[in-house]
């Protein structure tokens, strides 16, 4: 073997080793979820590393992408145009939409991704997310089941969280409550401006195990989070799929809640 090509080999075998492995999750962002009142708002639909604003994995075209305000669903695909979505290592390929909350209450907004294949574990990867948003207060939808095939069904309001506050969800799949569901809890540690994470983050992670934090479920498919700092959490219930044109699937449950500091 020519001595390039070992040099050029050790080097990635170092670099494979110094890559954590940071949780995978998809979003839908907004940059607040309590609203004084109803109005346009802006949402973006990305697949990233939100602790690290690490890579961002290009999308496909989704599935389903909706809202559903006082027990009435309204499909929003027709309103998803595609964006480049920066992150602090790449761009990717993301989605943005603009929607009127036409008036008071809860606005469920909900994502069916397209699978996403994740060569590096030979598997599809397909995460069902959740962001409410309130308008004035009023509480009609917070924990509607919206009928996604991997779901968060909320336990404490999403938009209503003080930090310190804990939030608790319950995890099912296709409909039932999954015992003992594993969970993976990430903070967006980077503002999002315009289709880009900012550089500067607002915490640092004294060890890896601290990026992307790993919860369980108690038997009757409920965990429970105590925020420790305001923004917005990810919570990404992860189950194990059927084939996808023979390969492997990870199906996901997500979904993202935002905290305040009292003042």
């Amino acid at each position: 073997m020519k001595k390039w090509m070992v040099t050029a080999l050790v080097g990635m075998a170092a670099l494979a080793i110094h890559i954590p492995a940071f949780a995978h999750f998809q979003m839908i962002y907004t940059p607040e979820s309590a609203l004084q009142k109803g109005g346009p708002i802006e949402l973006k639909l990305v697949f990233t590393h939100p602790f690290e604003a690490g890579h961002t994995m290009d999308m496909g075209s989704p599935a389903a992408f909706g809202v559903l305000h006082k027990k009435k669903k309204e499909d929003l695909l027709g309103k998803v145009k595609p964006i480049e979505f920066s992150s602090l290592s790449n761009k990717g390929k993301a989605f943005e939409a603009s929607y009127k909350l036409k008036g008071m209450g809860d606005y469920v907004f909900y994502l069916s991704p397209a699978p996403y294949w994740e060569g590096s574990e030979s598997k599809y990867i397909t995460q069902h997310t959740k962001m409410i948003v309130n308008a004035a207060g009023i509480p009609t939808d917070w924990d509607a089941e919206v009928g996604l095939p991997a779901e968060i069904v909320p336990l404490d309001k999403p938009y209503a969280l003080w930090t310190g506050n804990v939030f608790r969800g319950i995890v099912k799949f296709e409909g039932k409550a999954v015992p003992f569901a594993e969970v993976e809890v990430e903070y967006l540690n980077h503002d999002v401006d315009g289709n880009g994470f900012v550089k500067a983050a607002k915490a640092e992670a004294p060890q890896d195990a601290f990026v992307t934090q790993t919860i369980k479920a108690d038997a009757n498919g409920v965990f429970t989070y105590s925020i420790p700092r305001a923004g917005w959490w990810g919570f990404a219930a992860l189950m194990e799929g059927g084939k996808i044109e023979g390969k492997d699937s990870e199906v996901g449950a997500v979904i993202w809640v935002q905290a305040k500091d009292m003042k």
